[in-house]
């Protein structure tokens, strides 16, 4: 479940098992493999949900746009409808692979895109429902899918603060256990249109929930910095072959750049700390190499005073700093030392 201090990482398999159970259960193995960052020999916490997306095609599209020719080089039939209904799994093959998921320790989040596909709920209970963004304003959904109290995940990818009002508004007639994920539904996300900076003005006005990032970027370094501007929650699409037939692959992430987004997430988390300004035991030896101490400038005999003009600064750094001059300054040495050493207590009468 979603907590706080560590990113709730969504797989998103969505349509990428290309109507096959056994390329989604590929995939679950594919997201749950441990997670090392190697330098320091961390195991790191791996993905923690999949999610697979359910339409019911009696609510899907516009007769006339299931039956439409659908010629592309990604297409699965000879028309939209056709090539819609290769895609779908069945209730009983997503409680499969619901089964599955659990089995290997994982979450599971579910896509309803219809009033129908509640039906699935008769076999399994997901743990979160997620709403799409292109159902955010579908308010009949949005009220069937509350009235489960299941917890709901909200994408905001084309809507603004009105829509994603009214749709707070249908939900928590219900309850409250609602996420929002900031969203940009443009695949791949242009740079210039990504403004991750909607993540902050979320958590600063609707921070009685979690906020999250769906990310539809080419690559992995989006989500990691989602989660140093506070995101609780990243959903990224996977894949087990980017080069795959189907419309998503290529925007997805295979196997390696799961790997990696996980474990640069992970770091992440570790990167940030705490809000706080100190000296950690860490750079406790690299502080006695690298700073510097007050040394001297020339070559200083037994008896002399210190004067600030005798003095400059060097390393290593276990002697006096400079805001201790006062403590040398007008002090006779006791022994001789020679230019550029560093000044220590012993060295003064």
């Amino acid at each position: 479940m979603i907590t706080k201090g560590e990113t709730y990482i969504i797989g998103e398999i969505g349509q990428n098992h290309n109507g096959s159970v056994d390329i989604a259960k590929l995939i679950v193995d594919l997201v749950c493999r441990p997670v090392r960052e190697e330098v320091f020999n961390l195991d790191l916490r791996p993905i923690n949900a999949v999610k697979l997306t359910k339409r019911d095609l009696n609510e899907e599209l516009s007769m006339s746009q299931m039956n439409r020719i659908y010629d592309t080089p990604n297409s699965f039939g000879r028309t939209y409808g056709e090539h819609r209904a290769f895609l779908e799994l069945s209730d009983d093959e997503h409680f499969e692979v619901y089964k599955y998921a659990k089995s290997k320790g994982l979450e599971f989040v579910e896509t309803l895109c219809a009033r129908g596909c509640l039906s699935l709920l008769k076999l399994f209970t997901p743990d979160y429902l997620k709403v799409a963004s292109r159902d955010l304003t579908n308010i009949p959904l949005l009220a069937a899918m509350a009235e489960t109290r299941i917890p709901i995940i909200l994408s905001t990818g084309m809507s603004g603060k009105q829509e994603l009002d009214h749709a707070l508004e249908t939900i928590t007639r219900y309850h409250s256990d609602i996420s929002i994920l900031h969203c940009v539904s443009q695949y791949p996300t242009h740079p210039d249109n990504l403004n991750l900076n909607t993540i902050l003005y979320l958590k600063e006005h609707y921070g009685q929930y979690h906020i999250g990032f769906s990310d539809h970027t080419i690559g992995i370094s989006a989500p990691s910095v989602a989660v140093g501007m506070g995101a609780e929650i990243i959903e990224k699409h996977i894949t087990i072959d980017r080069h795959m037939k189907g419309t998503d692959q290529a925007g997805s992430l295979g196997p390696d750049g799961v790997y990696r987004m996980v474990r640069d997430i992970r770091m992440t988390e570790r990167w940030l700390g705490v809000k706080d300004l100190y000296i950690d035991n860490c750079v406790a030896s690299s502080r006695v190499k690298l700073e510097r101490s007050i040394a001297t400038l020339r070559n200083m005999k037994a008896g002399e005073v210190i004067k600030e003009e005798d003095l400059h600064m060097l390393s290593p750094g276990d002697g006096y700093k400079w805001d201790q001059l006062g403590s040398l300054l007008g002090r006779e040495l006791a022994v001789d030392v020679p230019a550029n050493e560093i000044i220590y207590p012993q060295f003064l009468k």
